[in-house]
């Protein structure tokens, strides 16, 4: 039978480690600008890093440290220019009132801003002290003239592999405050997935024995429903969910969460609940074991999910070289739009990526592993893609 053709297999090198044996290139974000200008973002690790010139920031794990960059293209995506290090990781830009922000951790939140698109970058704001944070880029969501995102802190001791201790934190500010400022931001309650999930009997869920991080739930989207026949519709605006990679699950599984608005601006995290009444805790979702990334789009009123594919979750590694796009009106039912790239062995990873709409198109930045790549988790690039009319795969 014929291969199923890639929709966006070419690409751009936006990064590429100096030594992929000790450093290694995570965590990239993407951002366009409504003058096209696209930003993108990623962070080095490894240990290496420590060697090379800028800023760190270590997260107390011993020799391993991490760089953030940031950089600018013009032209598309053909050509990047690097504009800034800065000393944070696990970071997304985002654009708020005439402004683009990176919002990272180094341990403690910490935030950096610019005002001229991209070129130049205000020195790091931190949000907290002596907290331990985490989260990957993912959406954002603009409403009510404000802007609602996702980090994540370790309610427990300082172990990333423990997500059942992490809690969602939604932030939210107004779009045209000076972000850097903590006192702007509304933080959620805190709620980990002991505290909603460990006992909501859901059969089946952990499926798969032995993968280290035990049940729980990371890496969350922000999703806001706008079709008002969907059951989580709210007319007010004020209810969003959270679509979180799911931990010790089936690769078509994702953890659920629901983060409710109040009159006085405080901000609530519960399950959500089936129309039946009945807690939810995991859906229905493509790739929803690795981190994945769903953009919604006006214009086809759909949402859009790019995540890794996995071929055969049981009887091998998770599978990183491999992307998906589908869509889906209400993030429940999801249809395969296509392979997005692949790469030419499991060790060549295409994963974690980010998206942005560029009017007709859907650009993707991935974390990706050339041959020379240590392994698939530890790529040495970050990659552009461009899937040219992405409407029209919709069927």
């Amino acid at each position: 039978m014929p291969r199923m053709p890639l929709l966006a297999d070419q690409y751009t090198v936006m990064y590429r480690s100096p030594d992929p044996a000790t450093v290694y290139a995570y965590t990239p974000g993407l951002l366009r600008l409504p003058s096209g200008r696209l930003i993108g973002t990623m962070d080095q690790g490894g240990p290496g890093v420590k060697n090379l010139p800028g800023p760190k920031a270590t997260r107390g794990e011993g020799p391993h440290c991490w760089q953030g960059k940031v950089f600018t293209s013009d032209d598309g995506g053909q050509t990047w220019i690097h504009r800034a290090d800065f000393p944070f990781f696990h970071a997304r830009p985002f654009l708020a009132g005439n402004s683009c922000y990176i919002l990272g951790h180094a341990g403690d939140l910490m935030i950096i801003r610019s005002d001229d698109q991209g070129e130049t970058w205000s020195e790091p704001v931190a949000f907290t002290k002596d907290q331990w944070w985490h989260q990957s880029a993912c959406s954002v969501v603009y409403a009510n003239d404000r802007v609602y995102l996702v980090m994540e802190r370790l309610v427990g001791p300082p172990n990333r592999t423990k997500t059942c201790t992490l809690a969602p934190v939604v932030m939210s500010a107004p779009v045209n405050a000076d972000l850097t400022v903590r006192d702007n931001w509304i933080f959620s309650e805190e709620k980990t997935y002991i505290d909603l999930a460990a006992d909501a009997g859901l059969l089946g869920i952990p499926f798969v024995p032995g993968r280290g991080m035990g049940p729980g739930w990371l890496e969350g989207n922000m999703v806001q429903f706008v079709d008002p026949t969907h059951p989580w519709y709210d007319p007010e605006g004020r209810t969003f969910y959270i679509w979180m990679r799911a931990a010790n699950a089936p690769p078509n599984m994702a953890c659920v969460a629901k983060a409710q608005e109040h009159e006085d601006g405080r901000i609530s995290i519960s399950l959500p609940a089936a129309p039946t009444g009945k807690p939810v805790a995991y859906l229905p979702c493509p790739g929803g074991h690795l981190k994945f990334f769903i953009q919604y789009d006006e214009v086809s009123r759909l949402y859009w999910l790019i995540a890794s594919h996995a071929a055969d979750s049981l009887t091998g590694p998770r599978e990183r070289h491999r992307l998906a796009l589908h869509f889906s009106k209400n993030c429940i039912d999801w249809q395969m739009a296509g392979l997005v790239t692949a790469g030419g062995s499991p060790k060549q990873a295409r994963n974690y990526a980010s998206l942005a709409i560029d009017d007709e198109d859907l650009l993707v930045l991935s974390r990706s592993g050339s041959p020379a790549a240590k392994s698939a988790h530890d790529g040495d690039m970050i990659t552009f893609h461009r899937i040219r009319g992405f409407r029209d795969l919709v069927y």
